[in-house]
């Protein structure tokens, strides 16, 4: 077997390195910005390079999009919209063993949902197996490729390393005739899984690991969700992908960091099938947030381990739980214009996306009561039951009015009492007075407790001159939310917090070695607590997908397993907004 040889210097150019390769490079760094691609467009559409703009979102369907996601649909999408343009949808559907028709039609769903329609109808990579296997014989046929006989384990042991070159295949100078035949005996079958692979001819010295022969087709015996039984052999992502934006005349197909080394081979595979105008790759950093994890594989390790309810839990960041969670679309949209596009990695506050949601509800949402901790009060003098008018939004009077009902029972918030208050407390405590939202101010006179000398109940009185105006004589600072006791709905009120209570959800604790399940220990136990909560009556006919603001409590949707009989509200944020943006 041959001998592995060292490396070039980084100063010696490499064979595979190409003049059209450096260009870009230079592109990339010459703009780079808040948005460099679309400077890159405007150049593209300026110099006549490119006749239309047609880019393309392309997700693998084995599992749920997420935040990561919409960031490259509102680019993809985005782009094109800007530019005249039109984006395509295509599953890159390359891998059946972890594909199913599920996260397929959810990406559709997400994607229109977010507010984005691709032109034309869904495409599938797997539409192109033929034409990807004609040109796999194709590249045989020149010398390109040849099939490798040895297990997946010596192909890996064989590769190298960054500081040694890796050792050729004992099958890489077979002969065209002899690599046809081969290929043509995996295609029919008669290999096993891992018992032979396709692999590019290119250099297997080359500085860029991605070069060193990578594999074009395997053999896996699968069902796949759209070509059935057809094929017992499947292309390799980064074998498929830069072939199927060539076949759709792609003009700018763009993709996160990571992909920056496969780009030599994206163009060397669609220059060697014979492409005179190529589409031309563009990398940007891929969003991340702080205290969010966006690892498709961890993502579905939570699911799969039932951690989570589901890939729509609304404690995860795939969209499908965002959209469970109440997030908006043009929430999600402003938040990816905020971030904008750039080649520099980082990490996002968090608080910049809570920002963009709550900016995009408030204008929207209509107000309501409901108490998640009821204490309950009695208005020792309220002559008969008061009837209150109260807007359901306060700067938006199209939105209307409802109508609520003070009766001498009603629930307070619990957290709106103290026995001994503390300096500053503007609520209710013995002897305190406090105006109750829309109505009269209120004394609290006695205290009721149980046994234990826990609070159970308050006696009140009304001040019967303070209906729509001020006590005389002093100053009553507070005012605290209410429902009636007796019309109030009983409702299951969810409240979440971060999933993980580490900023860094995959940071390894410090008194242990690296560890590839660190994200599972920095899980926040307290991410999901649920209240027993009354609302008031305007919210009977609430139905999955209404949002409202619960007064001084936060923004609400009612979940999708609520029902009239069982109201279930998800608190989307709190009303608190830390963040303030530049």
């Amino acid at each position: 077997m041959n001998q592995p040889k060292p490396l070039p210097s980084p100063a010696t150019a490499l064979p595979s390195d190409s003049q059209a390769q450096q260009t870009v490079q230079a592109e990339d760094k010459s703009t780079a910005g808040a948005n460099f691609i679309a400077g890159i467009i405007a150049d593209d559409l300026a110099a006549g390079r490119v006749q239309q703009v047609v880019t393309r979102f392309p997700p693998e369907p084995n599992g749920y999009l997420h935040l990561g996601h919409v960031k490259s649909i509102c680019l993809n999408f985005g782009m094109a919209d800007q530019y005249g343009g039109v984006c395509h949808l295509r599953m890159d559907d390359t891998n059946p063993e972890a594909e199913t028709p599920e996260f397929v039609e959810n990406i559709q769903r997400d994607v229109q949902w977010l507010g984005f329609e691709w032109d034309g109808a869904t495409r599938y990579a797997s539409s192109y197996f033929q034409q990807l296997y004609d040109w796999a014989i194709q590249l045989i046929q020149q010398g390109d490729a040849y099939v490798d006989l040895q297990t997946p384990e010596q192909i890996r042991e064989n590769r190298g390393n960054f500081r040694q070159a890796g050792t050729p295949s004992p099958q890489r100078d077979a002969s065209v005739e002899e690599n046809l035949a081969r290929f043509a005996q995996m295609k029919a079958g008669e290999f096993a899984p891992g018992a032979a692979v396709l692999r590019a001819k290119i250099d297997m010295a080359s500085r860029n690991m991605n070069m060193r022969d990578p594999v074009l087709y395997r053999v896996l015996k699968a069902h796949h969700h759209q070509t059935g039984d057809a094929w017992n052999i499947y292309p390799m992502y980064d074998y498929a992908h830069p072939l199927s934006d060539a076949i759709e005349g792609i003009s700018h197909s763009l993709c996160t960091l990571e992909f920056e080394d496969h780009r030599a081979f994206y163009d060397w595979v669609i220059e060697k099938v014979g492409f005179a105008k190529p589409p031309r790759q563009y990398e940007f950093a891929r969003l991340n947030v702080d205290y969010t994890l966006t690892s498709k594989r961890k993502l579905k390790r939570l699911v799969d381990e039932k951690i989570v309810s589901g890939w729509d839990d609304p404690r995860l960041p795939t969209v499908a739980g965002m959209r469970r969670r109440g997030f908006t679309p043009a929430g999600l949209r402003d938040f990816c214009q905020r971030v904008g596009v750039s080649k520099a990695d980082g990490v996002v506050d968090v608080g910049l996306l809570e920002f963009c949601i709550r900016q995009s509800l408030d204008p929207v949402v209509p107000r309501a009561m409901a108490v998640l901790e009821p204490l309950q009060v009695t208005l020792t003098n309220l002559p008969a039951d008061l009837s209150v008018t109260q807007p359901r939004h306060p700067h938006h009077e199209a939105m209307g009015t409802r109508e609520l009902t003070l009766t001498r029972q009603i629930f307070i918030e619990r957290s709106d009492f103290e026995l001994a208050p503390p300096k500053g407390f503007k609520r209710l405590s013995p002897g305190a007075e406090v105006r109750l939202r829309g109505t009269y101010v209120i004394r609290c006179d006695e205290v009721q407790t149980d046994e234990q000398g826990q609070v159970t109940g308050l006696l009140c009185s009304i001040d019967p001159e303070t209906l729509g105006r001020n006590p005389e004589g002093r100053k009553v600072k507070g005012v605290i939310h209410w429902v009636s006791a007796e019309q109030g709905l009983p409702a299951e009120v969810r409240l979440y917090a971060p999933l993980f209570q580490t900023a860094d959800p995959e940071a390894v604790p410090p008194d242990q070695a690296d560890n590839a399940n660190a994200f599972l220990q920095n899980l926040n136990p307290d991410s999901l607590q649920c209240r027993q909560a009354i609302l008031e009556p305007s919210l009977r006919d609430a139905v999955p997908g209404d949002r409202f603001q619960f007064e001084r409590q936060g923004y609400f949707v009612v979940d999708t397993d609520s029902t009239p009989e069982r109201l279930i509200f998800n608190r989307i944020l709190d009303l608190k907004d830390s963040y303030k943006p530049s």
